[in-house]
């Protein structure tokens, strides 16, 4: 029921419709991108760069961790313009987190050839988008890692809230659980 076998199966089945190597589940999807956070030791003092007409979700997450949120302009199409990400980029900045709104994806090629460019980690927002594709791939599989919400009014979603974090990095994968889990490593071992 928590953490069981179909707790695991969903995750790997997960991962594997993502075309990722892990996911984790997590309570909501606001808990996904703060944990993602808390992972990467983005706090005090880091910025993040989002989209600002997404749900508070996306911004919130980044200020529970600490960081401070700052808005890049959109586009026509209501994602994240990757010039306006670009001119938001001081020492400050960590992390970039486009939002795939309402399951239309993000200009995911330019924002990472930006992210790359800078050194930032780049968590897609996919909330609203599971199964949304951009040039053929999906959603969740562009960026360091993604977080998705499978919230009752979301495309795919549990009874009452959840989420689930997806990336292609076994060092993040691994802290996430750890944090997830009150920082225990078994019942008798807390690690952090």
């Amino acid at each position: 029921y928590i953490q069981g076998p179909e707790v695991n199966e969903f995750e790997n089945e997960f991962a594997n419709y993502c075309n990722v190597s892990f996911a984790t589940g997590i309570s909501n999807g606001t808990c996904s991108s703060l944990l993602a956070f808390k992972s990467l030791n983005i706090g005090e003092g880091d910025e993040v760069i989002t989209a600002p007409n997404s749900f508070i979700a996306s911004a919130s997450s980044i200020a529970l961790a600490g960081a401070k949120p700052v808005f890049a302009d959109i586009n026509d199409d209501l994602n994240i313009n990757p010039l306006e990400i670009e001119k938001n980029i001081t020492n400050k900045t960590k992390a970039v987190v486009p939002v795939h709104l309402t399951g239309r994806p993000a200009n995911m090629d330019m924002i990472n050839e930006i992210a790359k460019k800078y050194k930032l980690f780049v968590l897609e927002d996919a909330a609203q988008s599971v199964g949304a594709k951009y040039k053929g791939k999906k959603v969740g599989s562009f960026g360091d890692a993604a977080s998705f919400s499978l919230h009752p009014l979301k495309n795919l979603h549990a009874y009452g809230d959840a989420g689930i974090f997806v990336t292609k990095h076994s060092y993040l994968i691994e802290k996430m659980k750890i944090i997830k889990n009150h920082g225990l490593m078994s019942r008798d071992h807390c690690e952090i």
